[in-house]
């Protein structure tokens, strides 16, 4: 049940937090997308394997740095007693839980100070980026894509950080596809129907709704605490 809820509450977070997928990453697609070569660019069928080896690639990464984390948390649980660190996981889950929901329903955004933290990564990653434009093919939107999925981006870190509580590679990896999964139709809003969706998932009231749901999983699961 606990492992069900983590992969939804991802899921609603990645697909919710669309305002500010379009504000991060919105301009980057527009910049990718205009990148392509006239011919490509001016027909609408010829962009749809760049757009999505560009999400495909990005979501790669996630779901990477989710097993990396999940990795950790494994590790945590190996050199503290199990039931100690049980605790410690899911008290993790339950706090990014809630302070992801409140990110959501646009009542604290404090989240997005996580940004700075990999600031630093991103100048040693960003060079590579430099290196595959201008992107001639699918497969190299496909890279180019798993390097955008490192850009600093504090809704994707504080989603990292909650993988450590997964306490598996798997796990790890398995919130981060939920997630990404969460983020496609915002990022790979080419047609009208992702297009509605991306309008609808800025729509205050059911970010709110979406926040309190989310904020609601993570006391359920802090309950289990106690």
């Amino acid at each position: 049940m606990q492992a069900e809820l983590g992969y939804l509450s991802a899921f609603v977070v990645g697909l919710l937090g669309g305002a500010h997928c379009a504000g991060m990453c919105g301009g980057i697609v527009g910049a990718l997308a205009f990148g392509l070569p006239e011919k490509i660019r001016h027909h609408f069928p010829s962009t749809l394997p760049y757009q999505l080896g560009y999400n495909l690639g990005r979501v790669s990464s996630y779901v990477l740095a989710g097993g990396i984390m999940g990795g950790l948390g494994m590790l945590l649980a190996e050199v503290i007693p199990i039931y100690a660190a049980q605790q410690v996981l899911l008290a993790i889950a339950a706090i990014f839980m809630i302070l992801l929901g409140l990110y959501l329903g646009g009542w604290w955004m404090g989240l997005s100070r996580i940004e700075k933290l990999g600031g630093r990564l991103w100048t040693r990653i960003e060079p590579f980026a430099r290196r595959l434009l201008p992107v001639r093919t699918p497969a190299q939107a496909w890279m180019l894509g798993l390097v955008w999925g490192w850009i600093p981006c504090g809704l994707v870190y504080s989603m990292l950080v909650w993988t450590v509580s997964a306490g598996s590679i798997a796990k790890g990896a398995g919130l981060m596809l939920a997630f990404g999964i969460g983020t496609l139709p915002n990022l790979f809003a080419m047609g009208m129907v992702a297009g509605s969706l991306a309008r609808w998932s800025k729509n205050i009231r059911v970010r709110r709704v979406a926040g309190l749901l989310v904020i609601g999983f993570g006391l359920y699961t802090l309950s289990h605490l106690f």
